[in-house]
């Protein structure tokens, strides 16, 4: 399982989708799992024009999926 972050609108040119946790998850067919992934202020920093680590302020999204061309399941959150 994979999680990556997509900050919705930024100051910056940024990836759109940024890895910021895994859990490698091995089950038979028809076995269930619970995975819990921990985001931290740090997951949300990016480098600001004055090339500083900021978290800006706004719209996230969660997205988890096997790849990232994979996502199963979305979510969002805001930051003020």
């Amino acid at each position: 399982m994979q999680l990556y972050i997509n900050d919705e609108v930024t100051s910056i040119v940024y990836n759109e989708r940024v890895l910021r946790g895994f859990e490698r998850v091995s089950l038979k067919p028809g076995e269930k799992a619970r995975v819990r992934l921990t985001l931290t202020p740090d997951d949300l920093k990016l480098l600001d024009r004055d090339v500083k680590w900021t978290v800006e302020p706004g719209a996230f999204q969660a997205l988890i999926g096997a790849s990232s061309e994979d996502i199963r399941l979305r979510g969002s959150f805001e930051i003020k």
